[in-house]
C-alpha cells in the first residue's frame, strides 16, 4: 500500500512537472497556436509512456513489448526530468535578475524595461534547455549501455596482519536487473569481475528491479561470480521494493551467502578478517525482521585483526563506526548518475562516491555497477570494482 501511494504521488508530480515545462517551455518559444497544440501532444505522449512503464513494472510481468515500452519510457523520464531542472533553473536566474534590477532601479533609474530583449533571451534559454536536455539523454544512453569499467582502490588499514596484505575484493553494487539491464549484460558483469581473480566477491544490494518470477532466469548468471574465499550478498532498498525476503532465498539458491545482519570469518594461518553484513538501513519499515544492525552483524564474532561490513547505504556509516569496522563497502548512490540528481544526492547522503574516511573507519561508495530507471549515465561512470587491502 505504501508503494502504491508513493507511485500515485509520483504520478501527480510527474503531470504538474509536465504542465510546468508546457506552459514555461512553449510560451517562450513564441510557438504559434498549432505548433503548440503540437508540442502538447508530444508532451503528453511522452509523460504518459514515461509512468506507464513505471506503472507496468510496478505490476509485474515480461514481455518483448513491456520490455520495449520500458526502453522508451525511462529514457524520456530521464529526458524530461533533465528539462524540467533546466527551465526550473532558467526561472530561478530569470526572477533573480528581475528581483536584482528592480533594486538596482530603486537606487539609480535605469532605462526602461526592453520586452523584446528580454523575450530574445528566453527564447535562447528555452532553445538551450531544449538541446542540452536532448544532448545529456543521447550521451547519457550511449555511456549507460557500455560494461562498466574496473576502478582499483587501495585501502590502508592499520594493523592489517601480513597474511593480508595484498587482499583482493571485487565488489558489484547496484546492478538494477530489470526492465532495460537483462541476462546479457549480467553475464557480461560476471565475465568481468571473475576475470580480477579476486579473493573474495561481494555484492552490496540493489541487485534487481522486478519480482522472482519474472527475473529468475535474468539474474541466473550470479551464480557464476567467483572468488576464491566465497560470494557474499546484502540487500538493498529495492530488494524490499519487490519482496526482499524472497529475492534473498533466490540469491542464496544460486550460491551466493546472504548476510542479513550475520558474519563469517576468513582465516589465513592464524591471521583472521571479519566480514559482517547488514540489511539496507530502511529495510525494517518494509519488513521489520529486517531491522538494519550493523552493531548485531558483528555479535558473537571472535577476535579478528580486520573487520568489514557490507552495507548498501553510506547512511550506515555511523553505526558502523560505532561498532568498531575498518572498512564499510556501499553503493546505493550511483555517484548521482546524472544531473541534476548528482547534485541533489548529497543532500541525502553522507559520502556519494569513491573512499573517505569516517572516524576511524573507511568507506568505499560505489558509482554503481548498473543504473536506476532512466538508461542514462553522465559524470557518473558505472563501475566494477576491486579493493585492495593494505598493510598502512
Amino acid at each position: 500500500m505504501r508503494l502504491l501511494v508513493f507511485m500515485a504521488v509520483m504520478t501527480a508530480v510527474w503531470i504538474g512537472g509536465h504542465a510546468y515545462i508546457g506552459r514555461r517551455l512553449f510560451g517562450r518559444l513564441g510557438l504559434s497556436t498549432r505548433l503548440r497544440r503540437l508540442g502538447w501532444i508530444a508532451l503528453t505522449l511522452s509523460g504518459s509512456t514515461a509512468m506507464g512503464s513505471l506503472w507496468a513494472a510496478r505490476l509485474g510481468g515480461d514481455s518483448s513489448a513491456l520490455r520495449a515500452l520500458q526502453w522508451v519510457g525511462l529514457w524520456l523520464f530521464g529526458l524530461t526530468s533533465v528539462l524540467f531542472f533546466l527551465v526550473l533553473f532558467s526561472d530561478v536566474v530569470g526572477g533573480a535578475a528581475k528581483g536584482m534590477r528592480k533594486v538596482l532601479s530603486s537606487a539609480n533609474p535605469a532605462p526602461p524595461d526592453d520586452p523584446g530583449r528580454r523575450g530574445f533571451i528566453g527564447k535562447v534559454a528555452s532553445m538551450g534547455a531544449v538541446a542540452t536536455s536532448g544532448g545529456v539523454g543521447g550521451v547519457g544512453l550511449a555511456q549507460a549501455i557500455q560494461l562498466p569499467e574496473v576502478v582499483e582502490v587501495d585501502v590502508p588499514i592499520e594493523g592489517l596482519p601480513e597474511a593480508f596484505d595484498g587482499y583482493r575484493i571485487v565488489q558489484l553494487s547496484d546492478v538494477h536487473v530489470g526492465p532495460t539491464i537483462r541476462r546479457e549484460q549480467l553475464e557480461g558483469i560476471v565475465e568481468r569481475a571473475n576475470g580480477l581473480n579476486a579473493d573474495l566477491a561481494v555484492v552490496t544490494g540493489d541487485l534487481v528491479d522486478g519480482y522472482v518470477d519474472d527475473l529468475r532466469d535474468e539474474v541466473a548468471p550470479l551464480a557464476g561470480l567467483r572468488g576464491r574465499d566465497g560470494t557474499y550478498f546484502v540487500t538493498g532498498n529495492h530488494e524490499y521494493y519487490w519482496d526482499g525476503p524472497a529475492w534473498c532465498d533466490e540469491v542464496a539458491r544460486l550460491g551466493l551467502t546472504v548476510l542479513n545482519n550475520e558474519h563469517r570469518v576468513i582465516s589465513r594461518g592464524d591471521a583472521r578478517l571479519l566480514l559482517a553484513g547488514c540489511t539496507d538501513v530502511k529495510a525494517g519499515d518494509l519488513v521489520p525482521e529486517h531491522d538494519s544492525d550493523p552493531a548485531g552483524a558483528r555479535a558473537g564474532a571472535p577476535d579478528c585483526d580486520v573487520s568489514i561490513l557490507l552495507a548498501h547505504q553510506p547512511r550506515s556509516i555511523d553505526a558502523a563506526s560505532e561498532a568498531g569496522y575498518d572498512l564499510q563497502l556501499s553503493g546505493h548512490t550511483h555517484g548521482g548518475q546524472y544531473f541534476p540528481f548528482s547534485v541533489l544526492v548529497h543532500l541525502a547522503q553522507p559520502y556519494v562516491a569513491g573512499l573517505a574516511k569516517h572516524d576511524n573507519t573507511w568507506i568505499y561508495v560505489s558509482r554503481g555497477t548498473g543504473y536506476w530507471g532512466p538508461p542514462m549515465r553522465v559524470g557518473a561512470p558505472q563501475e566494477i570494482t576491486l579493493v585492495t587491502l593494505r598493510r598502512a
